[in-house]
């Protein structure tokens, strides 16, 4: 006869069952591979054979799997992480799902990625904070590029441990020869790898072979279940090479506090401990290690908490905070591999905007080394970088950044790339190392300034930057306004793309690749000349609104002018002086820009020349003016 628990002892068991879950190490894995290869369903029976469901759970998954599940009058498991409406009807898994269930040895977070090639930014996601991958094959296709990839991304995002669950053996008789081939054939292609284990399981999802019990129908089996695996496998980090602390929030609640807020990257923190700030090199002591549930006496890595210091130091939101004997390097060009996450298409030039832990900064993508094919892991070249491609690129920051390589600190080894305008995230990427130049390199001083420039010349410097359709009458307005502005005593030149085209970017083509490039170098000689006291006017098409907004950025808000030289299509076509379009219209040129290739008119132009309305006089009469009030604004005396 069993007695009723009293309140007290249930208060107590529910203590000692939360005293018992906080000693347990948690494991976060995923599961990876291609599409309809059982992802889904395996993380299902998982849950299921674990006895990790509530009975309202239990319901919904057996009314759900009348309503939208696969497997006849049986229960459908995938159901259980496929969460979306359209992954339910469409039978595949779209977004990342992640689940929590615990046994009696270990807490698990799984994440449940999309196998489909076009769904590879989830995969990423899901795998950028996992311990082990659990890679499936479906044991009737075999290794498949997907697979390759996945496991490919799985090295890059530092993964060291793998399972290989060889899924749907119940659908090839549960032949070992099958299995065994199957792991021979993904052991030679993952040699090269970096896996500190692979370990080969031959599973059934749906029947439950080899998930937590062992399969009676493969005897030949020797190996661990999927879930013993799970329980038992070492995945600890390697922790050495000193605390990083980015610094996610100056948190100050009042005059009498400041703190800075963040996550511990790498390594332990106590109080006492001597600390650097990357960018300043100032160092301080550790005070306290402040959370919501009191002081720590230790914050271990992963831990969120906030530090106060034994006194005032220079740092704030992107500073990383280091142990003071073991301090990071700064970098503005390092070398990396970058997966390209976007339909439209990474140029070499192009800039974007960077997150590297807690800190911001613009990226330009100044060369693909190579691309690498993920059948072979072979290096190919690359002039762009297409949805999926994974590649070894080299970047240029706007400023130095605090770094490590990735296979020494995640943290600080990881960033995305976000285009500027959309505001989409079009990539992710691991650092290798900092480039030598990066170093090397540094701006000189030169004894004579540009205000001093412009103290000699009588005016201001100013880039004008005329744009518009190839025909649209940029170079005629430019020379025009080149010619009053000379006349009135201001030094000028006059930067045109078919000269410059001829000389200095002589070895650039059309494509858009090359014609970023064209506009990044013609918007370093702009700024140049600019610095010289000159008048700049470039007429280029420079059809991309990223690449006029880098021009802009580059030369200065105050010091860049864009003049829009509004023509219509069917007026340059017209007057094709050049017969471009001509040769467009009947295929021979591949990248005209108006006809195969797009332009983007500026959204807030300084000027709008409507040259299809409006009288060469009349425009230069109507611009002159707007020019002047910029360039005459004579900078002040010294002294």
């Amino acid at each position: 006869m069993t007695t009723a628990m009293t309140s007290a002892e249930r208060q107590a068991a529910f203590e000692a069952f939360l005293a018992e879950q906080r000693e347990q190490d948690l494991l976060r894995f995923i599961t990876c591979g291609s599409v309809d290869d059982g992802k889904s369903t395996l993380i299902g029976r998982l849950l299921w054979d674990a006895q990790q469901l509530y009975d309202d759970q239990l319901a919904a998954l057996t009314a759900e799997s009348k309503r939208y599940g696969t497997q006849g009058d049986d229960i459908d498991f995938a159901l259980l992480v496929d969460g979306l409406a359209a992954e339910r009807e469409q039978g595949i898994t779209i977004d990342v799902a992640y689940r929590f269930f615990a046994t009696q040895r270990r807490k698990f977070i799984v994440a449940d990625t999309p196998g489909h090639e076009q769904y590879t930014r989830n995969m990423v996601t899901g795998a950028s904070t996992a311990q082990v991958a659990v890679l499936l094959i479906d044991a009737r296709q075999g290794v498949l590029t997907q697979t390759r990839r996945h496991a490919y991304l799985v090295s890059l995002v530092g993964i060291k441990h793998v399972v290989l669950a060889i899924n749907k053996m119940d659908l090839k008789g549960y032949a070992q020869e099958v299995a065994e081939a199957i792991e021979a054939e993904f052991r030679a292609f993952a040699e090269t790898l970096g896996f500190a284990s692979i370990t080969a399981i031959p599973v059934s999802a749906l029947k439950g072979d080899n998930i937590t019990e062992r399969s009676r129908a493969m005897g030949w089996y020797k190996g661990p279940t999927l879930l013993a695996y799970l329980e038992t496998v070492d995945a600890r980090t390697d922790q050495s090479g000193g605390a990083l602390f980015p610094i996610q929030l100056v948190n100050r609640p009042n005059s009498d506090f400041r703190g800075f807020s963040g996550t511990l990257a790498r390594g332990t923190l106590k109080p006492g401990d001597r600390v650097r700030v990357t960018a300043s090199g100032q160092t301080a002591e550790i005070e306290r290690i402040v959370t919501f549930d009191g002081d720590l006496s230790a914050l271990e890595a992963g831990r969120a908490a906030t530090i106060t210091l034994n006194k005032e130091i220079d740092a704030s939101r992107g500073d990383v905070l280091t142990a003071a004997a073991s301090p990071v390097n700064m970098t503005d060009q390092f070398e990396a591999t970058v997966v390209w996450l976007h339909e439209e298409a990474g140029l070499p030039g192009r800039s974007y905007d960077l997150k590297l832990a807690t800190q911001d900064g613009r990226a330009t993508l100044s060369r693909i080394k190579h691309q690498v094919d993920v059948n072979t892991l072979e290096h190919r070249a690359a002039r762009t970088l297409e949805l999926n491609d994974i590649a070894r690129c080299q970047l240029t920051l706007s400023r130095p950044l605090a770094f490590a390589p990735y296979e020494e600190a995640p943290a600080l080894g990881s960033f995305i790339l976000i285009d500027r305008f959309s505001h989409a995230t079009v990539a992710a990427g691991m650092i290798h190392h900092s480039l030598r130049r990066a170093q090397n390199v540094h701006r000189q001083a030169l004894a004579i300034d540009r205000p001093a420039r412009e103290r000699q010349n009588g005016h201001r410097g100013k880039v004008l930057w005329f744009t518009g359709l190839s025909g649209s009458g940029k170079s005629t307005l430019a020379n025009a306004l080149e010619i009053a502005l000379h006349a009135r005593g201001i030094r000028t030149y006059l930067l045109d793309g078919d000269n410059i085209r001829q000389g200095l970017n002589q070895d650039l083509g059309f494509t858009d690749s090359d014609r970023v490039e064209n506009i990044r170098r013609i918007g370093e000689v702009a700024r140049l000349m600019m610095d010289a006291g000159v008048v700049v006017m470039t007429a280029f098409i420079s059809p991309f609104q990223r690449e006029r907004a880098m021009a802009r950025e580059r030369v200065g808000e105050d010091d860049f002018l864009e003049i829009y030289v509004n023509t219509p299509l069917e007026e340059c076509e017209k007057r094709d002086v050049k017969g471009l379009y001509g040769k467009a219209r009947r295929g021979e040129i591949p990248n005209m820009t108006g006809i195969n290739s797009p332009y983007e008119p500026p959204e807030a132009p300084d000027f709008v020349a409507e040259a299809g309305q409006e009288s060469l006089d009349a425009l230069v009469e109507k611009l002159l003016p707007v020019v002047l009030a910029a360039v005459e604004e004579r900078p002040e005396e010294e002294g």
